[in-house]
């Protein structure tokens, strides 16, 4: 399918969703969103894909939402671009497989939200996170209240919100932010062969333990506890699971069929 805003492809199990409104260095929109919710359903639906990778290019990740679509929005409409916001970066981060974040240049505003819905954050060493919202008398509206703050704990949440601190790579990365930076150019290839190293995993694995540490981040230890027990039976239901312990044992690589 052809999409408006955004370019999508599909190659050896690796889909990759390209931000493409460069014009307005990729903010989003309600079309751009639009043409993501697509674009993740397909995804879900195809058994083929094992891992996504979603990229600005190598200029700018996305620097925010658009401004001049929410400057005269009264507040039902604005309740109602928060909400399709959180529905975007609700479907990303409970995708059934992992996705990943190629980063380069600024992430800002709804960029950088959609990036801290992503599982891995691969940044380039000119990227940068930040969330300007307060500066424009509103806040965050796409889940980055709540993502940046588990992610970085309250206090350092607040001082990127409230006072419109950017985070530069180097920082992210000792934020736990990044999961690695490298050079501007490497950032697509460093993005890829994380994906060649998760797609070595058998899939029901990695679903199910991506289930169990969201679940754990969402409803609290307690809750995460009891849904890693639930998990940990289910893969016992899958065949990877005997194949992997098997080849374990025979001293040999496995061979995950991904069932």
């Amino acid at each position: 399918m052809e999409y408006s805003n955004i370019i999508l492809t599909i190659e050896n199990g690796v889909a990759t969703i390209r931000l493409n409104r460069p014009k307005a260095f990729n903010a989003l929109c309600t079309a751009l969103n639009e043409d993501m919710e697509s674009a993740l359903n397909s995804l879900r639906q195809n058994p083929a894909v094992r891992v996504v990778i979603i990229t600005g290019g190598d200029k700018v990740f996305a620097a925010g939402a658009d401004i001049k679509e929410m400057l005269t929005a009264n507040p039902m409409e604005a309740m109602e671009t928060s909400r399709f916001g959180h529905q975007i970066n609700d479907m990303i981060e409970n995708l059934p497989f992992p996705v990943i974040a190629a980063i380069c240049g600024p992430a800002l505003g709804g960029g950088c939200e959609l990036a801290l819905a992503c599982d891995f954050r691969v940044m380039g060493e000119s990227a940068k996170l930040g969330l300007p919202e307060v500066g424009l008398g509103i806040l965050p509206g796409a889940g980055g209240t709540q993502r940046l703050m588990r992610l970085t704990g309250a206090s350092k949440a607040k001082e990127v919100i409230m006072l419109g601190k950017n985070i530069k790579a180097a920082e992210a990365l000792s934020l736990g932010l990044a999961t690695e930076v490298v050079p501007d150019e490497q950032v697509q290839d460093k993005a890829l062969q994380l994906a060649a190293k998760l797609m070595e995993k058998p899939a029901v694995a990695l679903m199910l333990a991506k289930q169990a540490v969201n679940s754990g981040e969402a409803y609290g230890s307690a809750a995460g506890k009891y849904f890693e027990k639930l998990m940990f039976g289910l893969s016992f239901s899958s065949h990877d699971q005997l194949e992997g312990m098997t080849a374990f044992l025979e001293k040999r690589s496995p061979n995950y069929t991904n069932q």
